[in-house]
């Protein structure tokens, strides 16, 4: 029997069955690659959620600081309580700000899978230039290696 590591002496089956098993490899891999830049954007994609959620919840604090700030300022018209209340409430509305800045950076850098895109059409680009036909028999006897022609002969 030929020896299954040398390409020359290995039989169509064997052919047929290691190329079925590199093309199911290959489509895993691509899957895998695929899976592997989704999860990356995904988390990046959560934490811009995340900054937002918690810039939404600072904005939402601020609210109530800024609703007793203008009613102490208006009451006091001087620097007292109501003066504190402002300065809380600007810096929540700081903080939103910046939380706010960064989940818009964050958002940014989530992008389509680019090497998943660029391997897949690289894959079909090869597959495109494979295009299995029958052949006539003499033909297909005179392109075939030596230890192929051999097997078909003793059938």
């Amino acid at each position: 029997m030929s020896d299954p590591g040398s390409g020359a002496e290995r039989s169509i089956g064997q052919l047929v069955a290691s190329a079925t098993a590199e093309m199911s490899a290959l489509v895993h891999d691509e899957i895998a690659l695929a899976k592997a830049e989704l999860r990356q954007d995904v988390k990046r994609g959560a934490t811009g959620a995340i900054a937002f959620v918690i810039a939404g919840v600072f904005l939402l604090f601020s609210l109530p600081v800024f609703s007793f700030a203008a009613a102490y300022g208006i009451h006091n018209l001087g620097l007292g309580l109501a003066w504190s209340f402002l300065i809380v409430g600007g810096a929540y509305v700081v903080l939103a700000a910046l939380l706010s800045v960064l989940a818009i950076a964050k958002f940014k850098k989530v992008k389509p899978p680019e090497k998943t895109i660029a391997s897949a059409k690289q894959t079909a680009a090869v597959l495109q230039n494979v295009k299995p036909h029958p052949r006539p028999e003499a033909d297909r006897r005179r392109q075939l290696p030596a230890a192929v022609e051999r097997e078909l002969s003793q059938r």
